[in-house]
């Protein structure tokens, strides 16, 4: 999973954000930089009650934030995201070692972008997308 610093350049080289149920969001500068939230219809948890642990399906909880501006939030997406912001300069990704390396074609080149995750090395290979055409 991505973490804030790396959301944050996507955000800044341009990455916008259309919320959908399953995506995952941070509120950094809050003092939740290490909390990750994802949007849902409502919350679930799982609870250890004496007879088992059972999923409970909650309306609220009780430090609940009433709500929260988009502009503060950070977009963390996913490796299928990353990837369909790639588009058709996607090529691959393989698995190397301790490394993950996308390859991407840009104006005829094959570039490529690696890193300790798969969501990292995307990332990457996203901002390298960005920077070349703007």
């Amino acid at each position: 999973m991505l973490g804030i610093h790396v959301a944050r350049q996507l955000k800044a080289a341009g990455v916008t954000w259309k919320p959908r149920l399953g995506d995952r969001f941070g509120i950094p500068d809050r003092d939740l930089d290490d909390e990750v939230f994802v949007l849902s219809n409502m919350t679930v948890q799982v609870h250890d009650r004496p007879e088992g642990r059972v999923i409970g399906f909650n309306g609220t909880t009780e430090w609940a934030l009433d709500d929260v501006e988009i502009d503060e939030t950070v977009w963390l997406p996913r490796e299928d995201q990353l990837r369909e912001l790639l588009g058709g300069t996607f090529r691959s990704l393989d698995h190397e070692a301790a490394a993950f390396r996308v390859r991407m074609e840009l104006l005829g080149e094959t570039l490529t972008c690696t890193a300790p995750t798969a969501d990292e090395a995307y990332a990457a290979a996203l901002l390298r997308l960005l920077a070349a055409v703007t």
